[in-house]
């Protein structure tokens, strides 16, 4: 039995599964499985992966589950001690494997490891040092843009970005798989939520580099649109009534803000899709605050450590 599982959601991705897998099979251990779960792509996806790739296990969904569906469904299969997903449109360095596992071993009480993740075409600039949740109630990717010079040592982070995240599979079994419900956008800053109230640490791993094509497999109209609805969802389901009471006002705040920037730009599809998003996050309201109350009954930090994990605006 493999130690550690790869899950690599898919959807119409053949143009980039050439990269990303030839990395994976460039690593320099064995120990891991490859699983790639497929969305009911229309592209030649299916055909290259019989083709080519006859060592991964393949998981052909019938119908779009997005991609907490398809990561979820790869979860459920999975054989490893260690459980990472990582995008289809990624190239990782051939010790990413090793360094992960070499991570988890030095840090016992982490359930999340987060990989320095780079551009894929400007090698020397990050897309995430690990991702971060901010006093204002949104969640970020903590040095995107920056040229990488070293700055961000081993160490805690809020959360490990789903595009290359490695979770402990004793803390999946504890706290459960990605929520349904979010689809697409923030499924891995509620899955943090939930590890970290429940007293699990996540640690971002220099060592383990992943190179990433940001938004080629996401982004414009279906980011923003799910980006709106499930920052609300996020406040609704996971934020901590000690965070409220103590920045409830920066929280609010920082909800118009995003409001007005899209009202700002309105003519733009991408705007009038996160305005969207943001009434779909309040009609969905109730079903979230039903989801409340098991994640904060969960808790098992104090509330100075709660509001330890949130990040300065800026």
């Amino acid at each position: 039995m493999p130690r550690f599982s790869i899950i690599i959601p898919n959807w119409n991705g053949a143009r980039w599964l050439t990269p990303c897998l030839e990395s994976l099979r460039s690593q320099t251990t064995a120990d891991f499985e490859v699983i790639v779960v497929d969305n009911a792509s229309r592209d030649e996806s299916l055909a290259l992966l019989a083709e080519r790739y006859p060592e991964v296990r393949v998981v052909a969904l019938d119908r779009n589950l997005g991609f907490t569906g398809a990561c979820n469904a790869g979860f459920r299969v999975a054989q490893g001690e260690y459980q990472a997903l990582l995008n289809n449109d990624t190239e990782v360095d051939p010790h990413w494997v090793a360094e992960v596992m070499a991570a988890f071993e030095r840090h016992p009480k982490a359930g999340m490891i987060a990989s320095r993740m780079l551009l894929f075409d400007r090698r020397d600039t990050f897309h995430t040092a690990g991702d971060i949740f901010k006093v204002d109630g949104t969640p970020g990717n903590r040095g995107v843009w920056q040229k990488d010079t070293g700055q961000f040592p081993e160490g805690d982070v809020f959360s490990a970005n789903g595009g290359s995240a490695a979770y402990r599979r004793a803390m999946l079994d504890e706290i459960g798989l990605l929520d349904d419900d979010f689809f697409f956008s923030c499924e891995d800053i509620d899955l943090a939520w939930r590890a970290q109230l429940a007293g699990w640490r996540a640690v971002y791993a220099p060592r383990a580099v992943v190179y990433h094509h940001l938004s080629a497999s996401g982004g414009g109209v279906t980011a923003s649109f799910h980006d709106g609805r499930n920052f609300i969802y996020l406040l609704a389901k996971d934020v901590p009534d000690v965070i409220w009471r103590r920045h409830g006002l920066r929280i609010l705040g920082g909800q118009l803000r995003i409001t007005w920037d899209a009202l700002k730009a309105w003519r733009g599809a991408a705007a009038r899709a996160r305005l969207r998003g943001q009434l779909a996050g309040l009609i969905g309201l109730p079903k979230m605050l039903a989801k409340r109350r098991a994640t904060q009954a969960s808790r098992k930090i104090t509330e100075a450590a709660v509001l330890d994990l949130l990040s300065p605006t800026a």
